[in-house]
């Protein structure tokens, strides 16, 4: 019996594991050429849609065997085509993923495709608190989506309540892995994982909030992490920035390491650049000023009252420029000053356009990112921009100082120094001719050398491996 695969991802690492024990197509119809029968086990777009003229010619019989019920059957019986539908068995020979975040916004923009990706090697299950993207997630990704009620703040009546949820989630799923970033989710979940005796507890640490806090808070906010880390079986920060945080804070004593360059999930470099129809949605973005672009929340921690304040009164000395403001407000949780929102929605030189679910129009309209903030893990913004060929403006942060190379793809700054923050931005205003179109020049390739996306999901399923 001859066995014919095709798999444009999963092809490299089962020659891995198998070696040429079958053959490997060039592509799908390569696949079933004088097939006997047609197996179908995963469902890329590709697959969805196929010639079936072009099938039923380079088939010696059409059996098809559709494992993901993506077919329609009576379709087919009209072409002539036996159709049997296997829609468990797969799922029975793989090992059950859990992916949480606190809220379903971030399972939707931090895990973009990867949630996709792992569900061909394990039965990809996401979990966050909200339903406001979970449907969304569950459509795009193909996978199974479960809503559990969990607060970004702290709340302990309803972070207990969450708890016991998650400890019955975890009894009555058995996952072999649960895999969390965001910091109350995976506070929540590694405990209840813990009790649970889930074999393997991931924590991806993408964010210390404790660095940005004082006294009492700062005491609670790290002993939560130490209780996170302690509950995981593996502990991966999410940069290099990040890792000496946690070392040096005595936060964890597991051996750590940053997955390939850093990020937790690379960049799609292809999804992020400059092609024809991005440069066309720009055009309601685009201005003749010199723009500087901000996308993320708006709020105190991402240094947008600092922002806010030397743009203004850059614009005092440069007519010529303007400040287009990506995102949404978080007035619960980090508010801004109320002279910051004041001149957010009225000066005349500041567009702020809100959340955009597709920033690459806004991006291909600016000239250079500014992303002023205080702290973070590893930002996908910055990488964002650097795909669209932006250089940027960043804080001396973990993340933002390791994609950032000062003077090749952009400057690093002192964080919450609004007179440096003033003094960069008008050294990129008057030298945006030569110095600045020099650093754009050097930001893709940069990014696309060292955060190319499906390298950082394969180096994660290596590490999900290892486990096993």
């Amino acid at each position: 019996m001859l066995v014919r695969a095709y798999d444009p991802v999963a092809m490299g690492e089962c020659k891995r594991r198998i070696g040429n024990m079958i053959e490997y197509a060039t592509d799908m119809y390569d696949a079933v050429c004088d097939a006997d029968a047609l197996l179908l086990v995963i469902e890329w777009k590709e697959f969805r849609i196929p010639n079936w003229e072009i099938v039923k010619d380079k088939m010696k019989q059409m059996v098809i065997i559709d494992g993901r019920n993506i077919y329609d059957g009576e379709e087919l019986a009209m072409l002539g085509v036996y159709v049997c539908l296997l829609v468990s068995v797969f799922y029975i020979m793989k090992r059950k993923l859990l992916r949480i975040t606190t809220i379903s916004d971030s399972l939707f923009g931090l895990l973009k495709g990867q949630l996709n990706f792992f569900n061909h090697y394990y039965d990809v299950v996401g979990v966050a608190s909200g339903n406001k993207y979970l449907t969304s997630v569950a459509l795009r990704e193909g996978v199974r989506v479960i809503d559990v009620p969990m607060k970004r703040e702290i709340n302990l009546l309803f972070d207990i309540q969450s708890l016991i949820i998650l400890i019955a989630l975890f009894i009555k799923e058995r996952p072999y892995i649960v895999h969390t970033n965001t910091p109350k989710a995976s506070l929540l979940s590694m405990i209840a994982a813990w009790i649970t005796r889930v074999p393997n507890r991931i924590y991806t640490v993408t964010g210390l909030r404790f660095e940005t806090t004082t006294g009492t808070l700062r005491y609670v906010l790290m002993i939560m992490e130490r209780i996170t880390c302690w509950c995981a079986t593996k502990v991966i920060p999410e940069g290099e920035g990040v890792k000496r945080t946690l070392l040096a804070e005595k936060i964890t004593n597991k051996t750590l390491h940053v997955i390939l360059n850093g990020n937790i999930n690379g960049i799609d470099i292809e999804y992020f650049q400059r092609s024809r129809g991005v440069i066309l949605s720009a055009d309601i973005f685009m201005s003749d000023s010199f723009t500087y672009i901000f996308v993320g929340r708006l709020v105190k921690d991402k240094g947008i009252n600092e922002l806010i304040h030397a743009f203004v009164r850059l614009y005092q000395r440069y007519s010529g420029i303007r400040l287009l403001l990506v995102g949404s407000f978080d007035s619960k949780l980090d508010p801004l000053e109320e002279n910051t929102y004041q001149l957010i929605h009225n000066h005349e030189a500041i567009s702020f356009v809100g959340f955009q679910e597709d920033v690459r129009p806004c991006f291909a309209a600016a000239d250079v990112l500014t992303f002023p903030s205080y702290r973070e893990g590893f930002p996908n913004v910055v990488l964002q921009a650097g795909a669209m060929g932006l250089p940027a403006i960043v804080t001396d942060i973990s993340g933002c100082n390791e994609i950032i190379e000062d003077g090749v793809n952009g400057k690093i700054i002192k964080p919450k120094d609004e007179t440096l923050l003033y003094e960069t931005m008008k050294w990129f205003y008057e030298h945006k001719d030569r110095e600045v179109l020099s650093m754009a020049k050097q930001a893709r390739p940069m990014v696309v050398s060292r955060y190319e996306q499906n390298k950082v999901w394969e180096a994660l399923l290596k590490e999900y491996q290892s486990l096993e």
